[in-house]
């Protein structure tokens, strides 16, 4: 088990992060000046509506753009106190992308060969960066990675196929070839969404357990607040390419500032409590093209006011917690008068 100073050491610090797409028709500013950090052993959690950057902002991180004229235009990724940024392509696919850093994505039967076993699809990870001498070593390897996530009768499944098991083993195939090079960090992509509830629950303590000893780092990109909650230790809450809040679990559940994380919060159905409808938010997402002057959420807050329109906002920081939201500016310059 990580001791407390070793788990609050800084594992991924992101930095005014740009991500654009140039395409005919104009920019696409999918991540716009996204910042913050990830510790050891702690799992961040991405939430936010889809088309909100939340995806774009991991394939950023592993580098693994679309190739569509999408590239960083500014900002650092740091890890273990490197910017990827500044690396190259052999260096990013040799050393780092899927060994120090890997992704589990959302639907695992598109992840997944069917052509090929679970055996030879684990062991791609390892056996591509040279880390097994010889094919029983591999295999062994491959055996304790799947036991490992605990999956059953391992020896009698290393040569099954993608069609052969249910959608939460596959999930938890997947989870295994992430794991497969004891990553610093991993990247989860809605990993839980097609999965069933009782399902949802044992993935969420199986990352749980593996984090436990290891130190590995978890960005959990999720639109669904209630498995953020269940597993995330802080959250940032995205929307249209930026971060309008941030910080711990319990603060943003119990005490959501910006109007944004309060409109999700208010969507969430709660047990106990009869309602005709529940809550939806009105309007749509502004266009990554050409959003709003001001606070992008404006369009759609039924608190905004003048200065909302014309000026974005800053970050308002309180003991760690970070809300870009002018009613919080407001409310500071109340308490300082």
């Amino acid at each position: 088990m990580k001791t407390n100073s070793q788990a609050a050491k800084t594992l991924l610090q992101i930095s005014n992060l740009k991500t654009h797409l140039f395409l005919s028709r104009g920019v696409v500013k999918a991540v716009d000046g996204v910042t913050f950090d990830v510790r050891e052993g702690e799992t961040v959690g991405l939430v936010g509506e889809s088309g909100s950057g939340k995806s774009m902002t991991g394939l950023s991180i592993l580098r693994l753009l679309p190739n569509i004229g999408a590239r960083v235009v500014d900002g650092s990724i740091t890890i273990d106190g490197v910017n990827i940024l500044d690396l190259s392509e052999k260096e990013m696919a040799g050393e780092w992308r899927g060994r120090r850093i890997s992704m589990v994505s959302q639907d695992p039967l598109t992840s997944l060969n069917p052509l090929f076993t679970f055996g030879d699809q684990v062991g791609a990870p390892p056996r591509y960066h040279n880390l097994t001498s010889s094919r029983s070593e591999l295999r062994a390897a491959v055996i304790d990675g799947l036991k490992r996530v605990s999956i059953p009768a391992v020896e009698d499944r290393f040569d099954a196929y993608p069609h052969q098991f249910s959608g939460g083993q596959r999930q938890r195939v997947v989870s295994a070839m992430a794991l497969a090079c004891s990553p610093r960090l991993m990247i989860a992509d809605e990993p839980t969404s097609s999965l069933d509830v009782t399902i949802q629950v044992q993935m969420i303590d199986l990352y749980r357990r593996i984090q436990e000893g290891t130190g590995l780092g978890i960005i959990l990109i999720t639109h669904d607040l209630g498995t953020a909650a269940s597993i995330c230790k802080r959250i940032a809450v995205m929307y249209a390419g930026r971060i309008v809040e941030f910080g711990d679990v319990r603060t943003i559940f119990n005490n959501p500032r910006h109007p944004y994380t309060q409109a999700l919060i208010n969507s969430i159905p709660h047990l106990g409590q009869k309602k005709k409808r529940l809550y939806a938010l009105p309007g749509q997402p502004p266009s990554f093209i050409d959003p709003p002057t001001g606070c992008r959420f404006a369009p759609r807050c039924t608190k905004k006011m003048t200065i909302c329109e014309t000026y974005p906002p800053d970050f308002i920081s309180k003991t760690g917690h970070r809300t870009a939201c002018w009613l919080e500016e407001t409310k500071e310059q109340g308490n300082a008068a």
